[in-house]
């Protein structure tokens, strides 16, 4: 099968099984985290100043920040989308060299830091400290359980790095001033929010297919390694006559 077919075969598979699992909807914010993180952490490199983070009820999230000039509205713009989907890249390389400790301690570090220095209370700040707290419990846990749980943020992630440009594709057609960052870009640069939507959805799938290749380089290396278990290491063989 086509490798492209796959990936998207397996994209969506992962939608509809994600959204079967119990509180799946409350992890989802990881993937809002990231994206207005990604806002933030462009705004400190163009030498600007972020206000505030404020993470919402409903997935969404906004980045309050004072920029000086055109152009590093631009990479502010551009850093979410492109944040989320690099994100879930690191996740599943994590997942493929057996990193998933170390990937929950960065994930608890990022939220503890956006807690610290950008949200100010409410919803937010309540979901940052409640998250912090089962990704250690998950961290004592070790083994199995926190490898599945590793492993469900990052579907999630992957899975809401996709639809998110998805869903600005959407908006950009049927509400082209209001879809999120497509529309600031349009504002900018005059080029139209259909466009830039597409681009990140371009971003996203090419993230989500190297993804998508750690995770089945994993699984590969263990069906051979469940081979050589089941057949056994060659050993000496004596001649008894």
């Amino acid at each position: 099968m086509n490798r492209w077919l796959k990936a998207i075969l397996f994209l969506l598979g992962a939608a509809i099984l994600t959204r079967l699992i119990p509180f799946s909807d409350w992890f989802r914010m990881l993937d809002t985290l990231i994206h207005e993180l990604g806002h933030a952490a462009m705004t400190l490199l163009m030498s600007g100043q972020v206000l505030r983070i404020e993470l919402n009820p409903d997935h969404s999230g906004v980045t309050y920040s004072v920029l000086t000039t055109g152009w590093s509205q631009l990479a502010v713009s551009l850093a979410g989308y492109i944040s989320a989907s690099l994100f879930a890249v690191a996740l599943f390389y994590g997942y493929a060299r057996k990193q998933q400790a170390a990937g929950l301690i960065t994930v608890s570090a990022l939220a503890l830091i956006t807690a610290l220095l950008f949200v100010r209370g409410g919803y937010g700040l309540g979901w940052l400290i409640l998250f912090i707290v089962i990704n250690v419990v998950f961290i004592l846990f070790g083994g199995k359980i926190r490898n599945f749980y590793y492993l469900l943020l990052s579907f999630l992630c992957l899975e809401e790095s996709v639809m998110g440009p998805i869903t600005v594709l959407l908006r950009s057609l049927t509400s082209p001033g209001d879809a999120g960052d497509a529309t600031n870009l349009a504002r900018l640069t005059g080029v139209p929010a259909l466009v830039w939507a597409l681009v990140f959805l371009g971003i996203s799938l090419l993230c989500a297919r190297l993804a998508l290749q750690f995770y089945w380089s994993d699984r590969e290396r263990s069906k051979q390694s469940r081979k050589m278990k089941e057949y056994g290491q060659p050993g000496p063989y004596g001649n008894t006559r």
